[in-house]
Formats: C-alpha cells, structure tokens, sequence
C-alpha cells in the first residue's frame, strides 16, 4: 500500500468522462489507483478499472459503509459529476455520515463529443447554451439564443424539440447535428436541420447517450470531423495473435479508428525436453558460437527466460554477433539489452537474412558454429541457406507452438457471420490455426495478410486476399490495412454512396448511413 494514501474513510466522485476512456483526468486516474472499492455506475466505465489495483472490490449500491470503515470509494459519474447528475445528494450523504468526500470533475459530453464530432461550437458564437430535454424547458427562450445549443438526454423527444424550436422563432434551416455514443468508436452522427431532422433520424436508430448539438457551428463538421474520418472508423478487426504479441498491433489499430480483438490461435509452450536449451545457453556462454540467429520475439523470450532461470544477462552475448530475422525481433532483443548486428534491409524473413549472410571465413572467423533456437515447427530455409555459406547449425527447440483452445462461441459465430469486419493474418500458421478452431471467415470480411507465404496459405483455403503489407511486418500490415479502408471511403464518397463497414454488407446486417 502506498504511503500517500489517504488513512481514513474517503469517498471520491470522480467524472469519468464523455465515453472514451482516455479522456479520464490524471486526478481520477490517481484515485482509481488507491481505491479500496469502486462503484462503476455503468458498464461502460469499465475499462477505466485499467488502473485500478488487482484487489480492488467492485460493488453496487450502498457504499457508504466501506468509507466509514476506513477504505477509499471511487464512484464513478457519467461526464462531468455536477452537471446534470444527482451527486450532490450522494455528497450530501457523505456530509451527513461524516465521511470526507472529493469532487474530481470529469470533460462534459457537451464540450467533448462536438469536438468528436468536428462541431465548432463557439467559433465566432456569441453564447453557449447547455439544457437538459429531460427537464422542462422554456424551448422559446432557447430558440432565442443566438448561439450554439448543446441538448442532453434529448434524441427521443428530438422531433418535438426541433419543432418546438422552429415555433419558437428558430428558422427551419439551421443546422443540428445528432451524435450518438460520442467519444467511442460507436459514434455516428446525423446532421440535418430543424425542418428535416425527424425524416433524416427515422432511420437512424441512435440512442442514448446522444448529444444535440443546434446552430451554425455544425457546418464546419466537414472541415473539422477528424473522428468517424478516420481510415478504419468503428471496424471490428479480429487479430489472431496473444495479448502480449498484440498490443503494439492493437495500439496502431485503435489509433486508425478500429476496435481490435485479440483471439490467440496458438500457444506458446516450453520445449518437452528442457535440456537441449540447456546445453545450448551453456555453449553459448563458454564461447562455443560464433553467431546467434533469433526468428521471432518468442525465441528471444525463450533464451532470456533460461537466462533469467540461470542468472544471466545480456552481457552473455558480449563477443558474439547476433542476428534478428526482422524489426519486432529486434526490438524485443533491443529491451533485452542486446543490439543486433545483423538486420535483413529488404524482406524481413529467414530468406531474406539468408540473402544478407556473410559467408563463412576461416581467416576471419575463429568459429563457425551458429546457434539457431526457434519454434518446433520452423521450416528449414534458414538452416539450409547458413549450412550452403559454410556454417555449422544447432538447430535448438527453444518453444513448441501448440494451437489454442477455440474462442468463445460469440467470437466463433462472429467470424463465421460476418460480425468482424476485417481480420489480420500474420502467418500461415495463425491462418490454419484459425480456420481449425473457429472456422472460415465470412466472404464479407476484408482479409489482410503479412506476405505472400501466408496470402498462399489464405487462398489454399478459400479466402479472398484483399490487402498484403508492402513489408513482412504487423505495423506494415496494419498501414496497409488502414490504406485500404482510406481508399475504400474516398471511393465511396466520390460514387454519392452510403458508406458501410464490411460487416453491414452482408445480409440482414443492420444498415445505418454516414452523412
């Protein structure tokens, strides 16, 4: 437990913010991490338990009990705590029980989602006006404001207000924009004016939380959208990789727009007979190599877990050259504390380290011995290409690659259906593994492979290929991808056409038309 944390009983109401869980304040996101018990409000708060310690206890209701025990409560507030919420009579409460609590404001959907949106909503505006269509309003004086109006908790009653605004006064042209899940890669946004809006969200099925935002402001929304514009906006992208291979790839997904899920179609297991490794780690640190070859992070996690298991560390390689099959394989021997010596410069795979090899010398190499420690199911290319230079291989099991257990059945049914939109296959393996224990993809779903080894693999078993990485690497892939979806939507703007993710393609997908 951390020294600055609070001794006694504290309740903290803490904004979680408009919906993107990133917009959490550094203040709540250092409560959440001394928290004791955290009241979520909604489900949608969830992912901000990221920062919560392992032991935290989510609760319901009544938690008042566990800060007047002494244990610090975060409740979580939709937004902003004091803006149209009920948190002041949950403060109050506190007051009246004499448990200290603290107010942590969150970013207001009002000023978030336009800014999602791409909706100016003070530029060159003389007022600013926030209401809640949940309450009774005066829609008269609102129609008044000669400014931007933000309306809450609005989009079941946009009709009537719209026409209550227009017969208070406001002229049936003025622009308002609808945005629903605003801040997460839910969004979607309608944008009419007062006099079309019921037509334009008849079929549009948005529901709360949605934010109406009414005024001239909502023009610049095609200058300044720069969320839903982006190339892979709302995409389901199924990733067959494990947690810790993927968050890189997810990382560079998320920051496209897409929503990836990782579904792990291998396992990675220790060899069945550890003493090959040993053998190999103890020839390693007595000088009986000249070169090391790593083919992937796996294999480099391998040799630095029997290096941690015999208490060494990167100084071992000191005196030996090392060589990574590619950028990934590097990086991870880079965290190791190990800089390569040797990097294929054009494809970034055991051919092309083969291609970059430096033939094996007898005046300048005093051995000519290379260490090779790889996955049980490697194929022979590289121990093939370094024995024609003139080197002597040990071709050592460092892992076995078992494949993993079958997805849960919503996951299976959603790439046998067309529920994702994409899926990124990053080696024949994980295409073969993936088919076996889910099922083919649906012929909607975009299909996107590092190479052409594995784009053969794809096609051996009756996939479409539509996009291949320029470079056998998962960033490249997911570039590439990415580049795919921009074309994708330009092309479909340019031809006046509703703009569909893949998934809303296949029949009796729910349809819903990007303006």
């Amino acid at each position: 437990m951390s020294s600055d944390r609070p001794t006694s009983g504290l309740v903290a109401f803490v904004g979680a913010g408009p919906g993107d869980p990133n917009l959490l304040t550094l203040r709540g996101a250092e409560l959440l991490g001394k928290a004791d018990v955290v009241v979520l409000g909604d489900e949608r708060h969830r992912p901000l338990l990221r920062h919560s310690r392992p032991e935290v206890e989510v609760v319901e209701g009544d938690y008042l009990r566990h800060a007047a025990a002494g244990r610090v409560v975060v409740r979580l507030c939709e937004g902003d705590p004091m803006l149209f919420s009920s948190i002041s009579e949950e403060a109050a409460a506190c007051a009246a029980a004499e448990v200290d609590f603290e107010v942590v404001p969150g970013v207001p959907s009002a000023t978030a989602v336009p800014g999602y949106a791409g909706i100016a909503t003070t530029e060159s505006m003389p007022e600013f006006r926030i209401v809640n269509a949940a309450r009774d309003q005066d829609w008269a004086s609102h129609a008044a404001c000669p400014g931007t109006l933000v309306i809450y908790q609005g989009v079941a009653e946009a009709a009537p207000v719209a026409k209550a605004l227009i017969a208070g006064g406001k002229p049936d042209t003025t622009p308002v924009a609808v945005t629903a899940s605003g801040t997460t890669t839910d969004q979607h946004t309608v944008v009419s004016t007062l006099g079309k809006l019921q037509a334009d969200l008849k079929n549009a099925a948005l529901t709360e939380p949605a934010l109406i935002v009414v005024g001239e402001g909502v023009g610049m929304r095609d200058t300044l959208s720069w969320f839903e514009t982006k190339p892979l906006f709302g995409w389901r992208v199924l990733v067959p990789r494990t947690r810790e291979q993927s968050q890189a790839l997810s990382e560079q997904l998320i920051s496209y727009g897409a929503v990836p899920e990782e579904v792990p179609t291998i396992s990675v297991e220790p060899p069945r007979t550890p003493q090959q490794m040993d053998r190999a780690i103890k020839g390693l640190v007595t000088g009986r190599y000249e070169w090391v070859a790593f083919t992937s992070t796996n294999a480099v996690k391998a040799v630095r877990e029997k290096f941690e298991e015999y208490g060494l560390d990167a100084r071992a390689f000191a005196g030996l050259k090392v060589a990574a099959v590619g950028d990934a394989t590097a990086q991870a021997l880079i965290d190791f504390g190990v800089k390569p010596d040797l990097l294929p410069s054009g494809e970034q795979s055991s051919e092309g380290l083969v291609e970059e090899w430096p033939p094996y010398d007898s005046m300048l190499d005093p051995i000519n011995r290379v260490l090779l420690p790889r996955a049980d199911i490697s194929t022979d290319v590289l121990v093939a290409g370094l024995t024609e230079l003139g080197w002597e291989c040990d071709d050592v099991t460092a892992y076995r690659t078992v494949r993993a257990a079958p997805p849960p059945a919503p996951i299976r049914e959603a790439i046998k259906g067309g529920g994702f939109d994409a899926v990124l296959f990053t080696s024949s393996s994980t295409v073969r593994n993936l088919v076996g224990i889910a099922g083919k993809p649906h012929n909607v779903t975009v299909i996107a492979v590092i190479g052409t080894q594995t784009a053969r693999t794809a096609e051996e078993f009756g996939l479409r290929v539509d996009v291949m990485a320029d470079k056998p690497s998962v960033s490249h892939l997911a570039a590439a991808l990415a580049e795919f979806g921009a074309k994708r939507r330009s092309a479909a703007l340019a031809a006046g056409e509703t703009l569909r993710k893949p998934s809303q393609m296949r029949r009796g997908a729910r349809r819903r038309t990007a303006k």
